[in-house]
């Protein structure tokens, strides 16, 4: 991986059919990083999408310099979509976040700030007593199912594994970079487990998260799915003990 340094923050969207989404995020995003850098840039990982995402991409990559479009014909997954855009950043700080927006873009300077302060990894939490969070019954349970199962597997002292709002200091990501096998959704947890393995310094920030509808997590399916990944992990870790 290229080591050049051009920017101070690099902020990644991954990008799945996201075209009702993407210009209003770019625009609110790039106010806040105006406030808290002079030095960014805006990458959209867009992932195979079929719903014209490429082509608003394609557009504003092409009106502005500091935003970059990844392209992928087909989809890889969120995870790889992520690993891709970090392999091709120049940023000192690595951020993303989601598209939708669920987490409050206010947080931003604080989440950038954590990683300046000294953290090597900093993650929005839904699960501290601060924050703020608008979601069903049912997808409270399982995430705090979820988060309970990775604590009790794989070790992590972390409360919230999954919050789509995560920052790093460049060099501890790119180090674990290849390590992080999962492709999906399960990428945010194993990145957070493997970083806290390592001794890599994490800090949770309290953040207000709302859920709209529309999310692409199958609530079932999904939750089942990374609950088998989890256990997966559990093995791959203790084999190597």
């Amino acid at each position: 991986m290229e080591d050049k340094i051009e920017v101070e923050v690099t902020l990644v969207f991954p990008a799945y059919n996201e075209r009702k989404n993407l210009k209003n995020a770019v625009r609110k995003t790039t106010r806040a990083l105006e406030e808290i850098t002079n030095s960014y840039e805006i990458i959209i990982a867009e992932d195979g999408s079929t719903d014209g995402t490429d082509r608003i991409a394609g557009r504003l990559s092409s009106e502005y310099q500091f935003i970059r479009h990844i392209h992928r014909d087909k989809r890889l997954g969120r995870g790889l979509a992520l690993k891709n855009a970090f392999a091709e950043s120049n940023g000192r700080i690595l951020v993303y976040m989601d598209v939708d927006l669920a987490t409050s873009i206010e947080h931003l300077s604080a989440l950038i700030e954590s990683v300046r302060g000294g953290y090597d990894f900093a993650t929005g939490s839904r699960m501290l007593p601060e924050s703020k969070v608008k979601r069903s019954l049912s997808r409270q349970v399982a995430s705090k199912s979820y988060n309970s199962l990775v604590r009790l597997f794989l070790g992590s002292g972390i409360s919230d594994h999954q919050c789509g709002f995560k920052a790093a200091r460049r060099e501890a990501l790119l180090e674990i970079l290849d390590e992080v096998k999962a492709t999906h959704w399960f990428w945010d947890t194993e990145l957070l487990v493997r970083a806290s393995r390592r001794g890599y310094r994490v800090k949770e920030i309290p953040v207000e998260w709302t859920h709209e509808g529309g999310t692409k997590v199958r609530l079932i399916k999904d939750t089942v799915q990374m609950g088998g990944q989890v256990l997966n992990l559990w093995w791959q870790l203790r084999s190597r003990q």
